[in-house]
C-alpha cells in the first residue's frame, strides 16, 4: 500500500509539473540612440553634418529630411552608425525619426545656424548641357576665396555613364580643375555636383546651395600636328577623316614658336580680330587683322585658323605662332570641333606650359594629383 502510494504522489507532481509552461522573455530593450547635432538644437554647424548612433543593438532607418526633402546618408557595416553623405544646409530646420526594434526610438528636430557670408559657383566648363571633346576639363569658378581647399573638394562629385579614373586641382583660390587620367570615354553624359550647401570654405564663409550640371561627352576626335612636315590629321574615333596642309609659327623668336604638347579645343570664332601682343601701330610686326574660322587652343594666342597663303602651307612655317591651313579645310575644322578636343602638335623647342589655357594634360598624372588638396591638408581651426 505504501509504495501504491508513493506511485500515485509521484504521478500526481508529474502531471502538475507537465502543466506548467515558461513565461515569454521580455522583448529586448531599444538600443540607446544619441544624434548629433542635439535634437532640440537652435544654432547647430551645418559643416558637421549629421550623425546617428545606436548603442545596445542595431539601427533599421534614419529618416531625416529639411523642407520636406530627405537627407542622403548611409549606414556603417556594423549597421550602428549613420552618417549623411554632405554638410546640412544652413539657416534650414530638420526633422529627424530613427526606427530601431522595429519601432520609433527617437524623434526630434534641430535647426541649423545661418551663414554669415556665403559661396556660390560662379562659371563652370563645360557649360550645361554642352557636348564636348574626350579631352575637356571640368572647371568650377567660385565667387569667393576659399581657404579650406581640402572640405569644399570633398564635396565635389563626379558621375559618368562609364566611369574612369580622375582628380581635381587646384589653380588658385577661386579656381578647381578636374581630370580624369585618361581621355573620357566617347559617348557618355557627365553629372557633376558640388554639395556646397552647409560646407565651411573658410570662417565665416559657407556654401549655401548645391550646384548640379549635366553635360556629354561627344565622338572622340584627335587632331595631330606636326610642325616639320608642315601636315596635320584628324581623326575620329581612330579614322582619319581629314588631311591638311598647314604653317606653324616662324620660330624667329619664342613669341612665334608655337607650342608643342597636347593642346585642347577652348572656344571658337568667326571672325577673331588679333592684335599683335606688345606692340603699337607702327610697331616693327604690329598687325591688327580679323581672321576667319579660328579655333583657340592656348591662352598664348594660338589658334588653328584660316589663312589664304596656300603656297607655304604644307612647305614652311611663316605664322607667327598660329597654325594656319587652306580656307576651306580650316571653315572644316572649325564645324566639326567641339571644346576639349585634343590637339597634340609636335616639331618645335617650346613646349605647351601646363597652365597656358587648358594645358593640364602635359602634367603627368601623380603630378596633376599633387595638385588636389586632398592630398595634404590640414583642417582651419
Amino acid at each position: 500500500m505504501l509504495r501504491r502510494a508513493a506511485t500515485i504522489r509521484l504521478a500526481a507532481l508529474l502531471a502538475l509539473a507537465g502543466g506548467c509552461s515558461t513565461p515569454p522573455a521580455p522583448p529586448p530593450p531599444p538600443p540607446a540612440v544619441r544624434v548629433f547635432p542635439p535634437l532640440g538644437a537652435e544654432r547647430a554647424r551645418p559643416d558637421l553634418g549629421l550623425v546617428v548612433r545606436a548603442r545596445g543593438g542595431p539601427l533599421e532607418r534614419v529618416d531625416a529630411r529639411t523642407g520636406g526633402v530627405p537627407v542622403r546618408g548611409s549606414l556603417d557595416t556594423a549597421g550602428t552608425t549613420w552618417r549623411s553623405h554632405w554638410a546640412l544646409k544652413p539657416g534650414a530646420d530638420y526633422t529627424v525619426t530613427v526606427t530601431a526594434a522595429g519601432r520609433t526610438v527617437t524623434q526630434g528636430r534641430f535647426r541649423t545656424r545661418p551663414a554669415r557670408r556665403t559661396l556660390q559657383v560662379a562659371a563652370t566648363a563645360p557649360l550645361p548641357g554642352e557636348t564636348v571633346g574626350v579631352g575637356m576639363p571640368v572647371i568650377l569658378d567660385f565667387d569667393t576665396p576659399v581657404r579650406d581647399k581640402a572640405a569644399v573638394e570633398r564635396a565635389l562629385e563626379v558621375r559618368a555613364g562609364r566611369p574612369v579614373e580622375g582628380a581635381w586641382r587646384w589653380i588658385g583660390d577661386t579656381r578647381v580643375v578636374y581630370r580624369t587620367r585618361r581621355f573620357w570615354p566617347a559617348r557618355q553624359q557627365v553629372t557633376v555636383t558640388a554639395h556646397l550647401a552647409g560646407v565651411r570654405a573658410a570662417p565665416g564663409l559657407h556654401g549655401t546651395t548645391d550646384r548640379t550640371f549635366a553635360f556629354t561627352v561627344g565622338r572622340d576626335q584627335t587632331s595631330e600636328i606636326d610642325t616639320r612636315t608642315h601636315r596635320m590629321t584628324v581623326r575620329r574615333d581612330g579614322r582619319a577623316v581629314q588631311h591638311m596642309a598647314i604653317s606653324a609659327g616662324m620660330a624667329t623668336t619664342r613669341e612665334y614658336t608655337t607650342t608643342s604638347g597636347v593642346h585642347l579645343t577652348m572656344d571658337k570664332g568667326h571672325p577673331v580680330r588679333m592684335i599683335s601682343p606688345g606692340r603699337a601701330e607702327g610697331d616693327p610686326g604690329y598687325y591688327d587683322v580679323m581672321i576667319d574660322h579660328a579655333v583657340r587652343i592656348s591662352d598664348s594666342g594660338e589658334y588653328v585658323h584660316a589663312k589664304d597663303n596656300v603656297w607655304v602651307q604644307g612647305r614652311r612655317n611663316v605664322s607667327h605662332g598660329c597654325v594656319n591651313a587652306r580656307p576651306d579645310q580650316a571653315a572644316w575644322f572649325y564645324r566639326h570641333s567641339l571644346r576639349g578636343d585634343p590637339v597634340v602638335i609636335t616639331g618645335t623647342d617650346r613646349p605647351l606650359e601646363w597652365d597656358n589655357g587648358w594645358g593640364f594634360w602635359q602634367l603627368p598624372w601623380e603630378k596633376w594629383r599633387a595638385g588636389s588638396a586632398l592630398r595634404s591638408s590640414a583642417p582651419l581651426p
